[in-house]
């Protein structure tokens, strides 16, 4: 089967080039490092010739509502046009738990990717994930003065971006598969616990220090623990401290 990962190059995109690629698939990876962009569609149409499925795992550069959506906007209405002329059977869409009840910020925006994958012509299955167990440290660096980690009370179930990718795997090759999909790891933390297990692992003297925001209604959702997979979710580690454990 010949797939094409859009963000192929990128924190999920390219451990899911490696798991196709180890199962035997042709595999191309789309991104600028690679000669194509999705935003203004250079390169697309070569990159695309014979794909059987598309994978959109492609990120957007600000974490800014408007700015991201009309970075989907674009990226998608070039790979949906791109893909159906190259006759893309199927494209699985990579996506954030929750995204149907976050109202701001860059996770609100991949609810304009979804809908503008599904109201075009190809059929599409989404893929939602938690938290990459890869992010906690950039949120900590955002976060940072001196000393002190500030972090939002955010209570998640992350997830191994290696994780991701092979569920990923799994519908993108899988013309059954269903047209809705959560992934998630094993165990609800809360981000600032996994941050002070990451100042640990790494001898840092600096601690973290919860944040809270009444006023940031998707904030509020997350410190309740309201923005956690659903029970058909697959859930698979490793957990966050097992990860952290294997990254040294």
């Amino acid at each position: 089967m010949r797939i094409a990962v859009a963000g192929g190059t990128g924190r999920l995109g390219r451990h899911l080039v490696d798991v196709l690629t180890e199962a035997g698939h042709d595999t191309t990876a789309l991104s600028r490092a690679t000669g194509v962009d999705v935003v203004t569609g250079e390169g697309l149409a070569e990159a695309l010739k014979g794909a059987d499925v598309l994978v959109d795992a492609a990120t957007g550069p600000s974490p800014d509502r408007d700015e991201a959506a009309a970075f989907f906007r674009a990226a998608v209405a070039n790979l949906r046009a791109a893909g159906a002329e190259a006759g893309v059977e199927r494209v699985v869409v990579v996506s954030i738990i929750g995204v149907d009840r976050l109202t701001s910020g860059y996770a609100a925006s991949k609810v304009d990717q979804e809908r503008a994958w599904l109201d075009g012509p190809l059929p599409v299955h989404i893929l939602r994930s938690d938290l990459f167990h890869e992010f906690v440290e950039p949120m900590m660096g955002w976060g940072r003065q001196g000393d002190v980690v500030h972090l939002p009370r955010s209570v998640r179930q992350p997830v191994a971006a290696r994780t991701v990718a092979e569920t990923a795997a799994e519908l993108a090759t899988a013309p059954d598969g269903p047209p809705l999909l959560e992934v998630a790891g094993p165990r609800v933390e809360n981000v600032v616990d996994l941050a002070a297990l990451v100042l640990a692992h790494r001898g840092d003297p600096a601690h973290v220090e919860g944040v809270s925001d009444p006023g940031d209604p998707d904030g509020v959702l997350y410190e309740a623990g309201r923005i956690l997979p659903g029970t058909d979710a697959v859930i698979a580690g490793p957990t966050f401290a097992d990860w952290l454990e294997g990254t040294r």
